[in-house]
């Protein structure tokens, strides 16, 4: 019989390249005239974003934008808000030319040190590190079937992205909103964030609407030293061109925040009593479309000498998201260090990692978590400290995630604090897990086969039946391979249901050769 090999060609994923660079950030600023004297330095921050990026054959250029705000207060105690913004060029060599390459950059700020040189100047030193990982795709020829020469095979399903597409749009957004009638009016923003709830996306007449909310919490100093919080939202819907997607694309969504400057304005009186809002976001959209085909992955002949050849193949897979909620209990002061009085507190997540629990039915969160109080210390000063508190979580998830690739992003959704009798500040915070679940995406996959019918495999004895005592979880192919016969006779002769055996025992093996 003619031996007949049915070849496909499948996208891969590969990656191109995994790496982190470190970038300096530098400024040394002298204040404007109509800026006072430095007093007292309160807090220095360094956001750090990405702008664009661009692959050209093997080489990967973005821009990163870092965004220094520091605030100090003059000698009348009054503060005061400083925001400087640096732009950089890099580029990192990818090491080869990479097909549909679908790039992530996350950047994150380090440590980051500032200081008065004098009165009127201020030098800040640091850096931000920038996570890079560059993917693309490879053609794969792969074994899809195979007949003749008492070939047997075993094939799994496999899902690959047959096609994938990809648009960002960015959009603006410019809001002025009223503070509330019993604040004070706003002198200066002393803190802010903006944060980005998952959108909703509608796929309609070809195209990808968009929409959302940018949820944005702010503090200010107000009249009398005091200092005062609020928040407001931003509502946006865009419409997202995908070219040729339609409901067979699985599609995702994700906002991200560029820029977001608030500053006072004033209202029909005068009075600052208004919070300009202008707001930069980046919606990322995905659609991805899927197929499945039976790959083999592993071959034999009952009757002649066979070799195989095979390639790990990384088909990309559609992540299932889970949301999980958990709390969190910190003491942020004791004793001497305990403020006069809190104005308000908040959370921020960093350094989140993954694993999966011991029994693979959950995975376990572990990270920093930095408390920031704005606060007055017994002299009356504002002052930020941070408390960072290390975490660790376990969420169940109720399935088997063996050989899964787990990922987790965490958003706080409230903090509160007390002051205790004992005068123990402490603080409790609810954050949200968003945790992507990835289904195993590598599968090693035959790409050749080669049977020698020059010869016949040679067995040891001239018998119809071979006793063969199996063990509990035991593979069944694997047991027909080893004697040289079919998957089919095996579990026919001795009445198998299942692929691996329940229980351990004697099997009869019948003898193809």
């Amino acid at each position: 019989m003619d031996f007949r090999l049915i070849r496909e060609t499948v996208p891969a994923a590969e990656t191109i390249f995994s790496g982190t660079q470190e970038q300096p950030v530098e400024l040394d600023y002298i204040l404007p005239d109509y800026c006072p004297d430095i007093f007292r330095l309160v807090r220095c921050e360094v956001t750090p974003v990405i702008i664009g990026s661009s692959v050209s054959g093997d080489r990967l250029s973005y821009e990163l934008r870092c965004t220094a705000r520091i605030l100090y207060s003059g000698e009348d105690g009054a503060l005061q808000s400083i925001e400087q913004v640096r732009s950089f060029t890099r580029s990192a060599e990818l090491g080869k030319t990479a097909e549909d390459p679908e790039v992530s950059i996350v950047p994150k700020p380090g440590h980051i040190s500032f200081r008065a040189v004098n009165k009127r100047w201020l030098d800040l030193r640091g850096a931000v590190s920038v996570k890079i990982s560059v993917t693309g795709t490879r053609q794969q020829e792969v074994i899809s079937d195979a007949s003749g020469m008492n070939i047997q095979l075993r094939r799994i399903p496999v899902d690959f992205a047959a096609k994938k597409l990809s648009a960002a749009k960015t959009v603006e957004l410019t809001e002025t909103v009223d503070i509330p009638d019993t604040s004070p009016e706003i002198k200066t923003v002393i803190w802010s964030r903006c944060s980005l709830p998952d959108c909703e996306l509608k796929l309609i007449s070809g195209k990808l609407l968009a929409k959302g909310e940018a949820e944005v919490e702010l503090l200010y100093s107000g009249g009398q030293d005091t200092v005062e919080s609020t928040s407001f939202s931003l509502s946006y819907s865009q419409i997202i061109d995908l070219d040729g997607v339609d409901e067979s694309f699985s599609c995702t969504a994700a906002a991200e925040v560029l820029s977001c400057e608030l500053s006072p304005a004033a209202d029909r009186g005068g009075n600052d009593r208004l919070i300009k809002c202008c707001l930069e976001l980046r919606i990322n959209c995905r659609a991805v479309k899927t197929s499945s085909l039976m790959l083999a992955t592993d071959a034999y002949s009952t009757v002649y000498p066979c070799e195989t050849a095979a390639s790990e193949i990384s088909a990309e897979q559609i992540p299932v998201i889970r949301t999980e909620t958990f709390r969190h209990s910190a003491e942020i002061a004791s004793g001497d260090s305990v403020p006069a009085s809190v104005c308000a507190m908040w959370v921020t997540p960093r350094n989140i990692n993954t694993r999966l629990t011991e029994d693979g039915s959950g995975v376990v969160v572990t990270g920093m978590l930095t408390y920031t109080s704005a606060a007055k210390d017994s002299a009356g000063m504002l002052v930020m400290p941070d408390k960072d508190e290390t975490f660790e979580v376990e969420l169940s998830l109720g399935e088997d995630l063996s050989g899964a690739g787990i990922s987790a992003e965490i958003t706080p959704l409230s903090v509160t604090y007390s002051i205790s009798q004992e005068g123990v500040l402490s603080a409790r915070s609810e954050l949200s897990a968003k945790i992507s679940v990835t289904a195993s995406d590598s599968v090693k996959a035959l790409t050749d086969i080669t049977v020698d019918d020059s010869a016949k495999k040679q067995r040891d004895g001239d018998y119809a039946i071979k006793l063969y005592y199996g063990t509990e979880g035991e593979d069944v192919w694997e047991i027909a391979k080893r004697c040289s016969t079919s998957v089919s006779a095996v579990m026919e002769e001795n009445d198998l249901s299942g692929q691996r055996l329940e229980h351990g025992g004697m099997l009869l093996i019948p003898m193809m050769i």
